[in-house]
């Protein structure tokens, strides 16, 4: 396959290149653009990312439960790659990240601050129950549907029609021999851009909560300048491991990943207030349940309250810029199964982890802030970043706790920045599953700059505001891509039942010739064959 570069590559680079240059030149002036442009995109088209994401996991759950969810992701008959408890751990530490470290504290306190649309006085009892009832909403299907789609998309391109597994293909079932030209080119180009910003707003997430680490366990200022030097040590880090092949290097840290959260998750549970976080968990999840469809179609025409804009279409906006990254990898991994495992996998069984993080981090956060007047909610209000740790300060063996969640963090950000240069380099060189070495290191050091120059212009709010301007152009793309792996299923249903249609037709001829002849057949004649013999393989899902 090639492997040299593009258009996608060339392209790509150009434009972010120039937004490097303009915020590194003009970062002031970018925030400011920014600022009208995320105006005008939440004001005309806010309402489109909620019935996007909402139809999203309705098409996940619908295709689930079809006719379609007997479709493998492979040849019939093959066999998984993955064992089915490594595929979930998989899935979710890629959707995890530092996206679940950052927000875990920093999401319910600030509702319990400032309750969503005004429900409830702030700080009150009702304020804790929203709080965990939206965290639990910003962290639960609609999230893993935007992964989900994209995932289930490529994986069916890549292993059911055995083509590379490039967002453009996708598309082909609709746009045909087109997506080898200039709409496919243009799809992929958008797909990159959209992935970098995603990604960079990871990195800038992260550099933050590290910094706050960094202030809590010892002592260092917060600002810009720090920032900027921790983006640059971790870029040095991540890059290094970016040059080593993706199976020796990122898996181990990968699965170093999930153990050290898996022992901090229960590490909290146990010595926090256990009692209080199973209450927590069952009363969230019963809200969540009862008031899902309202929370996923609600807006402030009436009073004009910018809430859903500051929370929950930045979410979408983040997971839909953060899908194709996500999803390729997702897609990577699901060789073998079908269509129904991949949902359920996708967007069941993550959520209940996420919702059991959020519980016992959130969840502590509230008791402490409740009942022990620890003063947490004050602390987020001046830096989100740092309500984690003021969380863990509460807990016995503070200290240790706080390096380890230090250690977590900055190990899930190379994670993600490493993954993210294999899946770029994949995209801008033709979908080949091993990029050139020099690729990777060139979107990683794209990712930095990107990261960089968002930390510049605004912090935490610039990194919000290119999410949700990314996400749109993106967001309509994916509803494309639902509709032409939908239609792509059909095509194949219908050749499963023409083939099932010919080979029935083929039986009554035999039989109807046996019974015509009125003789006995001998063995040797065709038409002795046993007629359950009389099969062929289904048109799709062949090996090359």
């Amino acid at each position: 396959m090639n492997r040299r570069p593009g258009w996608v590559f060339y392209c790509s680079l150009i434009l972010l290149s120039l937004f490097v240059l303009l915020g590194a030149s003009h970062p002031e002036q970018l925030a400011q653009w920014a600022g009208q442009a995320l105006q005008f995109t939440t004001l005309h088209f806010g309402w489109l990312y909620l019935f996007a994401t909402t139809g999203f996991l309705l098409f996940c759950i619908g295709i689930g439960l079809s006719d379609y969810g007997r479709i493998r992701l492979g040849a019939d008959g093959e066999a998984a790659e993955f064992s089915y408890l490594a595929w979930l751990g998989m899935i979710f530490s890629a959707g995890m990240g530092v996206g679940l470290v950052f927000w875990a504290v920093a999401e319910p306190m600030s509702h319990l601050a400032s309750p969503p649309f005004g429900q409830a006085d702030a700080g009150s009892p009702r304020a804790a129950q929203l709080a965990m009832q939206y965290s639990l909403f910003h962290w639960g299907f609609h999230q893993w549907a935007n992964f989900a789609v994209v995932g289930l998309a490529i994986a069916y391109v890549r292993f059911r029609q055995q083509r590379p597994g490039l967002i453009s293909e996708t598309f082909r079932a609709s746009l045909g021999s087109r997506v080898d030209g200039g709409w496919g080119h243009a799809i992929n180009i958008l797909a990159v851009v959209s992935t970098v910003f995603g990604v960079a707003t990871t990195l800038g997430l992260g550099v933050i909560q590290i910094n706050s680490g960094l202030v809590s366990v010892a002592g260092i200022g917060f600002g810009s300048p720090q920032q900027l030097a921790i983006l640059a040590g971790v870029a040095i880090i991540f890059l290094l491991c970016a040059m080593a092949p993706l199976e020796s290097g990122i898996r181990y840290v990968s699965d170093a990943n999930m153990l050290l959260a898996g022992g901090l998750l229960l590490f909290v549970f146990l010595v926090g207030p256990t009692d209080f976080i199973t209450a927590v968990m069952t009363t969230a999840l019963g809200d969540y349940a009862s008031n899902m469809i309202g929370m996923s179609l609600i807006m402030s025409p009436y009073t004009g309250d910018d809430w859903v804009e500051r929370w929950t279409i930045f979410y979408w906006a983040w997971g839909l810029s953060w899908a194709p990254f996500v999803g390729s990898f997702i897609a990577r991994i699901s060789r073998g199964r079908t269509v129904r495992e991949f949902v359920i996998g996708v967007i069941g069984m993550p959520v209940l982890l996420s919702m059991l993080w959020f519980a016992t981090f959130g969840g502590s956060a509230l008791y402490f802030e409740l009942f022990a007047e620890a003063g947490i909610s004050a602390v987020v209000a001046e830096e989100m970043s740092a309500g984690l740790f003021a969380t863990l300060a509460q807990l016995p063996g503070s200290a240790a706790s706080s390096l380890l969640m230090l250690v977590l963090i900055t190990l899930f950000v190379i994670t993600s920045a490493n993954s993210a240069t294999f899946v770029l380099g994949m995209f801008t060189s033709h979908g080949v599953l091993t990029p050139r070495r020099w690729s990777r290191l060139t979107w990683g050091l794209i990712q930095v700059l990107v990261a960089g120059v968002l930390l510049l212009s605004g912090g935490l709010v610039a990194l919000q505001t290119i999410s949700i301007l990314a996400a749109l152009p993106f967001m309509l793309l994916m509803i494309f891509m639902a509709i032409s792996l939908l239609t792509a299923l059909r095509n194949e249903q219908r050749q499963i039942e023409l083939h099932a249609a010919v080979t029935h037709e083929r039986l009554m001829r035999m039989l109807d010739a046996n019974d015509h002849l009125g003789a006995e057949v001998s063995p040797g004649s065709p038409l002795a064959a046993d007629p359950a013999e009389v099969t062929a393989a289904p048109p799709s899902g062949e090996r090359e």
